[in-house]
């Protein structure tokens, strides 16, 4: 199994990694200089979440965090929030 978000199929991305040398010429060097440019991989923050499918089951999916704080996928609710007794709430 690929190591991709089950919503929005977002998986890893191939860049650069900069390796830079030398002192900013405006804290007094003589500048940086670009020392070597080798390939790696961003990979996506991914989370294994208990979700709530659109049938009404629960399945344990892997999501990007970006789909989670967007709302992409339902959690699973496991304690039901604090409810008040009807004839207490005029006391």
């Amino acid at each position: 199994m690929a190591r991709k978000c089950e919503v929005c199929g977002k998986g890893p991305q191939v860049g650069n990694q900069v390796t830079i040398r030398g002192k900013k010429k405006y804290l007094g060097g003589v500048g940086t200089k670009i020392t070597g440019i080798t390939k790696r991989t961003f990979k996506p923050n991914l989370q294994r979440v208990n979700v709530v499918t659109a049938g009404g089951a629960n399945k344990s999916q892997l999501v990007c965090t970006q789909c989670i704080r967007s709302g992409g996928v339902k959690k699973i609710v496991r304690v039901a929030p604090f409810k008040l007794p009807v004839g207490a709430a005029k006391a």
